[in-house]
């Protein structure tokens, strides 16, 4: 049970920021491209509450968290509201809006590198946070390379649906209503962690450590 709390605890702050970040860039990016409809909303927010949805952010992950034993983990935010017509380039700018929840974590990931990097550097050798700094790097790239999965309503199929020539983008568009069911099914079957969310983690910590190099060469 010590270690379920503790466990919880570590990866509150991560989680938190994570979700928060992700939504709030959604909506950041699309007020600058056009769209004002999250932010009027209140949703272009560094204020969890307006992002955490109570069964997708808090109910679901713990349930799936005490009836797998913690082998398997899914959670979700509040969809952040974008009219993608009032874009001032819709087709082109949902690409750009649809990248920036994504890439707000991958940022997010390498700060909290830098976080972990910088205590080993600095002989503060306090587990707790060291643990906290590990779970922000784990808990970014899952976001970063789910996320990034071909198939609307995700981050990565409103992205395809923006670069495909407008015949193909309207095919795949039209899986969005059951998209979020094909993806569970793929991920309950293991398609997409074996084929998709491993290889593409794998290439986020590679890429962190080269990013990396110059401060853990400065910090030796």
């Amino acid at each position: 049970m010590s270690n379920m709390v503790q466990t919880v605890l570590i990866y509150a702050l991560p989680v938190l920021f994570a979700i928060t970040i992700h939504e709030a860039a959604h909506g950041y990016v699309a007020r600058y491209l056009g769209d004002n409809t999250a932010y009027m909303l209140g949703r272009v927010t560094l204020n969890p509450i307006r992002h955490i949805d109570p069964m997708g952010t808090i109910l679901m992950p713990l349930l799936l968290y005490f009836a797998t034993s913690g082998a398997f983990l899914f959670g979700y935010a509040k969809p952040v509201p974008v009219n993608f017509a009032r874009l001032r380039h819709p087709k082109r700018d949902m690409v750009w809006v649809a990248l920036a929840g994504p890439a707000s974590n991958f940022v997010q990931a390498l700060l909290w590198a830098i976080g972990y990097t910088v205590l080993v550097g600095s002989d503060m050798n306090e587990r707790f946070f060291l643990e906290m700094c590990k779970a922000g790097v784990l808990v970014n790239l899952v976001m970063w390379a789910f996320n990034l999965f071909p198939l609307p309503p995700l981050d990565g199929g409103r992205i395809l649906v923006g670069l495909l020539p407008r015949r193909q983008a309207h095919a795949v568009s039209r899986l969005e209503p059951w998209g979020f069911f094909i993806v569970m099914a793929l991920v309950i079957v293991g398609v997409v962690g074996t084929y998709w969310l491993r290889p593409l983690i794998a290439i986020g910590y590679w890429t962190l450590d080269r990013l990396l190099l110059p401060l853990q060469f400065l910090l030796a």
